[in-house]
């Protein structure tokens, strides 16, 4: 399976504020609203257009579907995972508002292209939870799944997730600025198919070497300070525009936070950084870049 596509998928959100279901596990997500929700959800799809366009002009496809209201954080679609051999998994998610993103007619719209539909939410009820490519760093290039566990990536479904796919799973913990965990591994780390990035910082320091060496083992690895951690640089993706190239994409305060020796790294690896202002999004979601694309291979 390559590493990365030229097709995701993008949720607009129908509204957008801080969910009082995540703030307890997410470290970098506002703990309230400091405007009128009106207006966060207004400058929230502002951010999320410009963004799906930057994506567009540069060749990636993007196919949109709306969100609903209820759910502030559908425009980071984390209740599913699709591989090009037609499979879609389904996932238990922590957050009861975050459970209903699983909707139906968006379900049913993917299993036009993944008809083999694999439905794990029934771990909802255990207490178990595993949030697709959030928790789930996956290298396909080298089968190798990487995740931080959290309240929200429980350890036996990452097993059950890496047997399944025949994937080697990589697992380690971590701790924020606040002393709770990241609450995802897309957080603090991103794969592309030659060049990684991760913030080793932010990992305990008995995972640190084990989860180095087996990066860089199979990539180049740029490293981020936890500084930078929470300005989004581990929130990256690689992706494919026009003929083929591989393309870095995050947000502009990420962009912005990266150092010159970073951006040096990069460049020599992608043939270009898509980067697009996401302050609204990034301040009451806690999320970024990564966090809004379900690739589609």
């Amino acid at each position: 399976m390559r590493q990365s596509t030229d097709h995701l998928l993008m949720i607009e959100p129908a509204e957008f504020y801080t969910n009082p279901e995540t703030v307890e596990t997410n470290a970098y997500q506002a703990e309230g609203d400091d405007a009128p929700r009106r207006a966060i959800s207004a400058a929230a799809v502002r951010e999320f257009r410009d963004y799906r366009d930057a994506l567009v002009e540069n060749g990636v496809m993007v196919t949109t579907a709306i969100g609903h209201k209820g759910s502030p954080d559908m425009v980071f679609p984390n209740w599913a995972s699709v591989y090009d051999d037609g499979r879609m998994i389904l996932y238990p998610m922590l957050s009861e508002n975050r459970q209903k993103e699983r909707r139906p007619d968006i379900i049913d719209m993917l299993k036009k292209t993944y008809p083999d539909v694999i439905d794990w939410s029934g771990y909802e009820k255990d207490g178990q939870y595993l949030e697709s490519t959030a928790s789930i760093v996956a290298d396909h290039v080298h089968k190798i799944a990487y995740a931080a566990l959290s309240k929200r990536t429980h350890p036996d479904l990452v097993k059950k997730w890496a047997g399944f796919m025949g994937y080697e799973a990589v697992m380690f913990e971590t701790e924020s600025h606040t002393g709770i965990p990241v609450y995802h591994t897309d957080y603090l780390m991103w794969i592309g198919t030659e060049m990684a990035g991760l913030c080793t910082d932010c990992l305990l320091p008995e995972y640190r070497e084990q989860v180095h060496r087996k990066l860089k083992g199979t990539h180049e690895v740029v490293e981020f300070s936890m500084e930078q951690l929470r300005a989004n640089c581990g929130n990256a993706l690689e992706v494919i525009g026009y003929e083929g190239t591989r393309m870095l994409t995050l947000s502009a305060a990420a962009r912005e936070a990266l150092n010159e020796a970073q951006l040096d790294a990069i460049g020599r690896r992608f043939s270009k950084i898509i980067s697009s202002p996401l302050p609204t999004l990034e301040k009451y979601g806690g999320g970024s870049a990564r966090c809004m694309l379900m690739e589609l291979f």
